[in-house]
């Protein structure tokens, strides 16, 4: 339950500091938002370091998803949703976190919750800084503009935070890391270029779980 409180604290203090800058600094809403979602990944790694149970992942996740619903519909936390396009990519987020720590917890190995969320803490705010200021090859997928370059990026980010996490964590050899680790890549990659309306936070992971567990019980 302390552990609970410090997760709960940390998480406030991360809107509390984005609407600073949003309000305080004058920070565009895109910028903050995307602040959130690097931040807000980076501190759910450590649930399974400071959870046993996933019944206390589940209830800061709701917590944390009613926070969101409210915001949402009374007009607070703008660093969030003063965006210009309609989006529910920080409802997907507690849903996503949640659905990997259960898989995690199944199979008992960190590479089934680091993936996912790592991939999707890093690989979509980079691939989309790298889509917009290096628009190279321009291609749309169900009426929405994405980059070759985004999604190379995307897919180069996503192989290597596999093979680190993989070989660093799991023990695995490279050897047998590496097909796995392009596999991810290029399911994630294909999942950020077809899913838009910011359910990608939910299709990314969810690809990611996929192929990990196709190889985990087949191949």
């Amino acid at each position: 339950m302390l552990n609970i409180v410090y997760l709960t604290l940390a998480f406030l203090l991360l809107f509390a500091s984005a609407e600073w800058l949003y309000h305080k600094r004058n920070i565009k809403a895109e910028v903050t938002r995307k602040y959130v979602h690097i931040a807000t990944g980076l501190l759910t790694l450590f649930f399974p370091l400071m959870l046993e149970n996933h019944w206390f992942v589940l209830l800061l996740c709701e917590s944390f998803m009613l926070i969101l619903v409210a915001s949402l519909r009374l007009n607070l936390l703008p660093s969030i949703n003063a965006v210009d396009r309609k989006t529910s990519g920080s409802l997907m987020y507690p849903i996503i976190v949640y659905g990997c720590y259960l898989v995690y917890s199944y199979y008992d190995q960190f590479m089934f919750y680091y993936i996912p969320i790592l991939i999707l803490a890093l690989c979509d705010p980079i691939a989309a800084f790298v889509g917009m200021n290096y628009p190279k090859g321009k291609y749309q997928t169900f009426g929405k503009t994405k980059t070759w370059s985004g999604s190379l990026c995307f897919f180069g980010v996503a192989v290597v935070i596999c093979l680190l996490l993989m070989i660093g964590v799991e023990n695995m050899t490279f050897t047998a890391a590496l097909p796995i680790a392009i596999t991810v890549g290029a399911a994630t990659a294909t999942a950020e270029a077809l899913t838009h309306g910011g359910y990608d936070n939910f299709t990314i992971p969810a690809s990611a779980l996929t192929v990990l567990i196709l190889f985990e019980n087949y191949l």
